[in-house]
């Protein structure tokens, strides 16, 4: 059974003037996105800036983000490494904070082979056997891809090993995925890692998205996505071609940035990225102003 359900933000990570954590703005934010379509928060992943921020913190936000939620909403946090024993100690300490799931990086830089993935997927499932994990391949930022015989493997021998967030970018993948999970007729679930692929992935099988856009529009993402799912395709159509400017303008340069400055721009400050990231530049921020005025019409 999917707990997650078909609308999950990657949320940002709230940092005041000086660059410091700010865990209550975490819960609040998480809380607003809830209650504009996200069906579940992801939290400490690339979009929440993870690789620059210590693990008290992250669970210190995950902590806050689990209180503001309550038992409303699930909450996964990004607990994957290119160490497996440092993924395992970080997965069981997540469990122990009470995380409902775990999104699971390929690991990264030291480009292990098929059965190297296979066996470092594996440890962690078996160490957090009670646990959904949902499994992160994004070749682009990682420099390797989980391949899917290898994904076919992990979901048969670990129940708990329940998706997939799909960001390799290639309909025809995500195709051949969905024939390979024979998602239709088993328990495994496909999300698409990126928004403009959303509706796309789902004529081939994805159930959903884990998303960035949401952060601004989460209630026409998620429009969208029950549109498509009752049937009226056309709605469906008409809101993705509306969205798509968005999509692809907050990807104009590194994620989180320009979300971080969509979310200021709706009156929401979380400040802004840490280095070697940096705020948008003011015609960054004036072209995605225009964009985001363009939806409202």
């Amino acid at each position: 059974m999917n707990i997650f359900g078909k609308l999950i933000t990657a949320m940002v990570t709230p940092f005041d003037e000086e660059g410091k954590l700010d865990a209550k703005k975490g819960g609040e934010l998480a809380l607003q996105l809830c209650h504009e379509g996200s069906d579940s928060i992801l939290v400490c992943g690339t979009t929440g800036e993870s690789p620059t921020m210590t693990e008290d913190e992250q669970f210190e936000l995950l902590r806050e983000v689990k209180k503001s939620l309550g038992n409303k909403y699930p909450v996964m946090m990004g607990t994957g490494s290119n160490n497996t024993e440092h993924a395992i100690k970080k997965s069981k300490r997540a469990v122990e904070e009470g995380v409902d799931g775990l999104l699971l990086v390929s690991p990264y830089y030291n480009k292990p082979p098929q059965s190297g993935l296979f066996e470092h997927f594996s440890q962690i499932a078996k160490a957090c056997e009670k646990t959904p994990i949902i499994l992160y391949n994004i070749p682009g930022r990682t420099g390797i891809n989980i391949e899917n015989d290898t994904v076919k493997k992990l979901f048969d021998q670990h129940k708990n090993i329940v998706a997939i967030k799909d960001a390799v970018g290639n309909v025809d993948k995500t195709s051949s995925l969905a024939l390979t999970m024979n998602v239709y007729d088993s328990d495994f679930t496909i999300y698409s890692g990126d928004d403009s692929l959303t509706l796309p992935m789902m004529c081939c099988g994805a159930s959903g998205v884990i998303s960035v856009a949401s952060h601004v529009a989460g209630t026409e993402i998620k429009d969208m996505i029950n549109s498509f799912l009752s049937g009226d395709v056309e709605k469906a159509r008409r809101l993705h071609l509306k969205l798509l400017p968005l999509f692809k303008g907050l990807f104009e340069t590194t994620n989180p940035i320009l979300v971080k400055e969509a979310l200021k721009l709706r009156g929401i400050d979380v400040g802004s990225p840490r280095l070697p990231l940096v705020k948008a530049t003011k015609e960054q921020s004036d072209k995605l102003a225009k964009i985001i005025e363009n939806l409202k019409k």
